[in-house]
């Protein structure tokens, strides 16, 4: 038996896409973070202390929304800047969900279909 190195701690989030390379820049941009590197099927962006590796698979499908439970990012910004940030994610590539479930914050989705919330608040 081996003794524990210490708790385990999440390296990076992994998101499924149809094309790896849009989804790092979208990423990249709306995050303010840097393309660490690309590979034939993934990149990962470095978006300030999380990394997230956009990887292509094959016959790749867009997320329903809503729908089943799937995993989705909170972006925080200030209540002043949402729609402001919301409209910089749809020039960037991003689309709004539909419905949206409150309107103190926005759901989006990614250029691959996954939803993102752009709130104010913070944990």
């Amino acid at each position: 038996m081996t003794e524990a190195s210490g708790p385990l701690r999440v390296s990076a989030v992994s998101l499924d896409c149809a094309d790896h390379v849009v989804l790092a820049t979208f990423y990249a941009e709306l995050l303010g973070g840097t393309v660490l590197w690309t590979h034939d099927d993934a990149s990962a962006v470095d978006a300030g202390g999380l990394v997230l590796v956009p990887q292509s698979v094959t016959d790749y499908r867009e997320p329903e929304w809503p729908g089943a439970a799937i995993v989705h990012l909170d972006l925080t910004t200030g209540a002043e800047e949402l729609d402001d940030e919301v409209t910089r994610a749809v020039a960037l590539g991003a689309r709004l969900a539909h419905p949206q479930p409150d309107p103190r914050w926005r759901v989006l989705l990614d250029p691959a279909g996954h939803p993102f919330c752009i709130t104010p608040f913070a944990p």
